[in-house]
């Protein structure tokens, strides 16, 4: 056996390797995007309001902001409080063709000192936790931002 691996939030994403993707929706009435996608109603106040279809969102986009998270953040985030907190980049990144900015977290090894606005970023697979024994315990599953060409 191998341990589970469990999305941190259900429906946000999908695929492994080069088929990974957010998944967004699209209002069929004002074409606006969401990401957290939204299936309740269209959320642009100036729609009357179309169908929602699940849209997967561009793999690449370009820096926006990006930022370094030099603290242990408070409960309920995850970490090893047995362990010394390990900064890690926090990526805003913008998807041209949908017209969105998404937070993310760097993928491990990516530092703000490997980070520029405007530099290409690819969305990838990545961990947040792990729970349990290798066998029998479960893998949290996120997303990370990568910059391009560079390979894990």
């Amino acid at each position: 056996m191998a341990r589970t691996r469990t999305p941190v939030v259900a429906d946000w994403f999908s695929g492994e390797g080069d088929d990974f993707r957010l998944l967004g929706t699209r209002c069929s009435a004002c074409a606006s995007v969401f990401f957290p996608r939204e299936d309740g109603a269209c959320r642009n106040p100036a729609c009357a309001g179309g169908e929602l279809a699940e849209l997967p969102l561009s793999r690449r986009g370009r820096v926006w902001s990006y930022t370094d998270s030099r603290y242990r953040p408070p409960e309920p985030y995850v970490s090893d409080r047995e362990l010394p907190w390990q900064p890690y980049a926090l990526i805003a990144v913008e998807l041209e063709a949908e017209r969105l900015v998404l937070l993310g977290q760097g993928a491990p090894g990516v530092s703000v000192a490997d980070l520029a606005v405007g530099m290409e970023v690819e969305v990838v697979p990545g961990v947040l936790n792990e729970e349990g024994d290798a066998e029998t315990g479960t893998t949290w599953t996120t997303w990370h931002w990568r910059p391009t060409g560079v390979t894990a």
